[in-house]
């Protein structure tokens, strides 16, 4: 059993950085595929990027490519999303979002946050 919790979400103006975090509980989270979608009102719940168990594998939706960047540090159980270059579409809540399988990029996770919201201002 795994239980994801994210923080760092919050308000920033178009052009600003945000730093998400997604604290992990389970001695063996560290062998988990880990990725980030997002929620925005009305809208289906989307992809963001995904990184391999062991960090070799990267994946990113083409709307963010070159502007978010996930990572994690297995030995704090803890996987992180850094953006950049924010846009107004990028308001949303993010969640972020683990299993033990191979890398996908759809919502096959067996494991999910609570979301934190991200709103970025025109």
């Amino acid at each position: 059993q795994v239980q994801l919790v994210e923080s760092g979400g919050g308000m920033v103006q178009a052009g600003g950085s945000l730093g998400l975090s997604c604290a992990a509980s389970g001695r063996t989270f560290s062998y988990y595929t880990v990725a980030w979608f997002r929620q925005a009102p009305g809208n289906k719940r989307d992809f963001v990027a995904a990184l391999s168990w062991g960090g070799g594998n990267t994946v990113y939706a083409d709307s963010v490519k070159g502007r978010f960047t996930i990572s994690r540090d297995n030995a704090k159980n803890t996987v992180y999303l850094q953006m950049n270059s924010l846009k107004p579409e990028d308001s949303a809540v993010y969640y972020c979002a683990a299993d033990p399988r191979r890398l996908v990029t759809t919502m096959e996770y067996a494991y999910w946050g609570q979301g934190t919201q991200v709103t970025v201002a025109s």
